[in-house]
């Protein structure tokens, strides 16, 4: 199997190692034997939606959201479209708010959103939140826990229907009130969780890779990997988070 990462705007959006859930996703392909391979499409780029298996968004800054918030809203009816037929996606942090309704920014500014996620967010309310979470995630996974790093002022709020990643037990989370954590909708996933995310949660990206193979052959089952030092990783963060 070739397998295609759209990774949308790697120049602006790459805050806190988020290109190492791309390089996870691919290393993980690799070694079940797929040609796994990583376009990089920077505002104004184009892109035909049918050639991806997987597409991923990180997180920016205020600016950098501003400067690729226009390109990715033309890109939206195309790449909704391509989610609703079961693209798997992640998006992290400001890709996360984004993929949203809408964000206001701290300066006052409202970015359009692509209104996948039935969400909207508002930067500086309660201040920042930053540190290690711990969560308990929505999708069947097994163990049920992700863990990862925040550092957001973004407060994003899910409207009725729109269903979390996680609820949080150690941690912000989307707000720092309601006890949720990201999003999920068909297989498009959005979080706050930095760090990398995958390496540390390599069911995850299996959880990712597996709907992928599935959109493809038809068939969701991924020859298992040694995730030892995965697995160690994941369970470091657990053992060292506290509420």
């Amino acid at each position: 199997m070739r397998l295609t990462i759209v990774h949308l705007y790697p120049r602006d959006m790459n805050l806190y190692g988020d290109r190492g859930n791309v390089l996870a996703l691919a290393r993980r392909a690799e070694w079940r034997g797929w040609e796994a391979r990583v376009l990089d499409v920077e505002p104004g780029v184009p892109i035909s939606w049918a050639e991806a298996d997987i597409v991923f968004l990180g997180g920016g800054e205020d600016r950098h959201q501003a400067w690729i918030a226009d390109d990715l809203v033309t890109r939206g009816a195309g790449l909704s479209a391509a989610l609703a037929d079961g693209l798997p996606l992640l998006a992290v942090c400001g890709g996360f708010q984004l993929l949203g309704r809408e964000y206001q920014a701290q300066d006052g500014r409202t970015l359009p959103g692509v209104g996948w996620f039935d969400a909207t967010t508002q930067a500086g309310r309660h201040g920042r939140h930053v540190g290690n979470v711990v969560a308990r995630a929505t999708l069947p996974l097994v163990p049920a826990t992700l863990v990862g790093f925040e550092n957001h002022a973004g407060e994003t709020v899910l409207h009725a229907g729109q269903g979390p990643l996680a609820r949080v037990a150690v941690g912000a989370g989307n707000n720092g009130h309601d006890r949720t954590e990201g999003a999920v909708r068909v297989h498009a996933v959005g979080t706050y969780l930095h760090g990398s995310l995958l390496p540390k949660n390599p069911h995850l990206a299996d959880w990712l890779l597996s709907r992928a193979q599935a959109r493809r052959t038809g068939t969701a089952d991924l020859p298992p990997l040694a995730d030892d030092w995965e697995w160690a990783a994941h369970r470091e963060r657990l053992t060292h988070s506290r509420a």
